[in-house]
């Protein structure tokens, strides 16, 4: 492996992105917050944010690593190879998994028989691009994840609520994806990568993007009725629907803006889902 030295830790960091942990994890917490009605005890909020960055790190490094010549090609993504070795990259890989399904084992029994599952499910969205132009739903699904398996930490069982919550982060992020994935049109027919970018233009797929965002708003919505929230919850969803706003006329009007719209918009949009469950249930 590459000798580690100065700077090691955030050159990892970025091969990761680990900011972009700001996503997912408010979910998680969030969904969390609700099946606990309340705060959860210390030992299950550590367990399962360490589960949330074990897996998270795990699924970001096997893409790296199933990439690993794809992504030296891409103009975008082509000093990525260059931040650690793919020796490395393979050690750390499964020290996060194992470090995954240790934590999740001692959770609860539920938790420790479906985080092979887990791991699966966002394992697999690195290779679809491959065979299907539906990647960016896979990539959704793999987000997903996290508050349903929060919940089920929390409750030792899957109820319908958080399985609302997770086809709603499955749009949300299907429909952002679509957006970044403009930035890689031309490269991506290139060289023969499949995405719904690819097959329906730019154009149609922002259209898309669109429309799942507004089944985002509604599952959204939808979460709050099945989890018995209440006018908190409802008053900051004004607030989500205008970041989403916000992220589609940053598209529209400049494409070297995706990036920036792309994580402030969708920070936003999941740090406000945190902050009313909190509010909501913590008053």
């Amino acid at each position: 492996m590459r000798q580690l030295g100065d700077g090691s830790v955030a050159r990892f960091l970025r091969l990761i992105r680990f900011s972009h942990t700001i996503f997912a994890l408010p979910f998680a917490l969030g969904a969390l917050v609700v099946a606990a009605n309340g705060l959860p005890s210390l030992r299950i909020f550590l367990l399962v944010a360490f589960c949330m960055v074990f897996a998270r790190t795990a699924a970001m490094l096997f893409n790296r690593l199933v990439d690993w010549s794809l992504d030296q090609r891409n103009p975008r993504t082509a000093s990525r190879h260059l931040l650690i070795s793919k020796s490395a990259a393979s050690v750390l890989l499964v020290l996060s998994s194992t470090g995954f399904v240790v934590v999740a084992a001692a959770i609860n029994r539920l938790t420790f028989i479906l985080a092979p599952v887990a791991l699966a499910i966002v394992f697999f969205y690195s290779v679809t691009k491959r065979f299907t132009s539906a990647t960016h739903f896979f990539l959704g699904l793999a987000l997903a994840v996290a508050p349903v398996g929060a919940w089920i930490a929390q409750t030792g069982r899957i109820d319908l609520a958080p399985v609302v919550l997770a086809a709603g982060i499955i749009c949300w992020v299907a429909g952002f994806d679509l957006i970044y994935a403009t930035q890689d049109y031309d490269f991506d027919r290139r060289e023969g990568i499949r995405s719904l970018v690819v097959r329906l233009g730019i154009a149609r797929s922002l259209r898309v993007a669109q429309l799942l965002h507004l089944l985002t708003f509604a599952a959204l919505i939808g979460f709050g009725f099945m989890a018995k929230l209440g006018l908190p919850y409802y008053w900051s969803m004004p607030l989500v629907a205008a970041a989403l706003v916000y992220e589609h006329k940053i598209e529209k009007r400049d494409l070297a803006g995706i990036n920036r719209a792309f994580f402030q918009s969708n920070a936003f949009v999941s740090a406000v889902f945190l902050v009313a469950v909190c509010l909501d249930r913590l008053h």
